[in-house]
C-alpha cells in the first residue's frame, strides 16, 4: 500500500501541475484580449463600430423582444448556472451510472467562472452608452459571464448528451449561447467584443475540462495490474493440441 501511494504521488503532483498551468494558459488569452480592445485596438475597426451596434439594437427594442432576451439573460446568469449545473450533475451521475461526466460538466463550470472574476480584476472596461435593461453588476464589461457561462454548462451537457447517443442535444451549444449572446448584446450590457471573448473563454474551458476530466485515461496502482482480455483474433485463432491417433489393441493369444 505504502508503495502504491507513493507512486501515485508524482503523477498527481504531475496532474496539478499541467492543471494550473492549463488554466493559467486561459487566463492569459483572455487578459490579452481584453487589452487589446481596451488598449491599442479601441479606436480601430471593428472596435470602434461597436457603439453602433448597441445603439441600433435598443433603438428597435419592443416588448416582445424584452421578454424574449430576458428570458434567455435568466438562463446563464449566476443563480440560474449555479443551480442548473446542480441539477445536471445529479441527473448524469444517475443517468450515466458515472462520476466523470458528472464532474466534467462541474469543471467546466468552475474554470470559466475562476478565469473569469480574475479577468475581471486585470481589465476594466465600461458597459455600453446605451440604456440598460438589467441592473449592471460590479464586474467588468469584458469578457461576457453569462456567454461564457452559457457556451461552458451548455456545452459540456450537449457533449455529456452526444457521448450518450442523443445527438440532437448538439443544438444546445449552437442555440442557447447564441440566444444568451444576442440577448447581452440587445439589453445594453455588453459590448460585441465582450460577446465574442465569453464565447471564447467558454470554449476554453470546456476543451480543458474534457482533456483533463474525459479524456485522462485511469491509473491503475503499482502492484495490481490489468489483465488485458485476449483479442478476438487470438481467440479463434487458437486450436486444440493435436495428438496421435490411439493404436488399435491387439487380442491377447488364444482369444478371439
Amino acid at each position: 500500500m505504502a508503495s502504491a501511494s507513493t507512486a501515485r504521488r508524482p503523477r498527481t503532483r504531475r496532474f496539478g501541475i499541467e492543471v494550473v498551468l492549463s488554466v493559467a494558459a486561459v487566463f492569459a488569452v483572455l487578459v490579452v484580449m481584453g487589452w487589446l480592445v481596451t488598449g491599442p485596438l479601441a479606436h480601430t475597426w471593428p472596435i470602434s463600430a461597436e457603439d453602433a451596434v448597441n445603439r441600433g439594437l435598443a433603438a428597435h427594442r419592443n416588448q416582445r423582444l424584452n421578454n424574449v432576451s430576458g428570458f434567455f439573460s435568466t438562463l446563464a446568469d449566476t443563480p440560474s448556472a449555479i443551480a442548473l449545473s446542480g441539477v445536471a450533475f445529479l441527473v448524469i451521475r444517475l443517468l450515466t451510472h458515472r462520476w466523470r461526466p458528472a464532474v466534467f460538466v462541474a469543471a467546466a463550470l468552475i474554470c470559466e467562472v475562476g478565469v473569469f472574476l480574475l479577468t475581471t480584476l486585470v481589465i476594466d472596461r465600461g458597459r455600453p452608452a446605451v440604456v440598460r435593461l438589467d441592473a449592471a453588476p460590479p464586474t467588468s464589461s469584458f469578457p461576457s459571464g453569462h456567454v461564457a457561462a452559457a457556451v461552458a454548462l451548455y456545452g459540456a451537457i450537449a457533449l455529456v448528451a452526444r457521448r450518450s447517443g442523443a445527438p440532437w442535444a448538439v443544438w444546445l451549444v449552437l442555440l442557447i449561447p447564441c440566444a444568451v449572446g444576442f440577448a447581452r448584446l440587445y439589453r445594453g450590457m455588453h459590448h460585441p467584443s465582450d460577446v465574442v471573448a465569453g464565447a471564447v473563454l467558454g470554449a476554453l474551458c470546456l476543451v480543458l475540462a474534457h482533456h483533463f476530466v474525459l479524456r485522462k485515461p485511469e491509473t491503475v496502482p503499482t502492484g495490481r495490474r490489468l489483465n488485458p482480455a485476449p483479442s478476438r483474433r487470438s481467440r479463434t485463432s487458437r486450436r486444440p493440441e493435436s495428438r496421435p491417433p490411439a493404436r488399435p489393441r491387439r487380442a491377447a493369444p488364444g482369444r478371439r
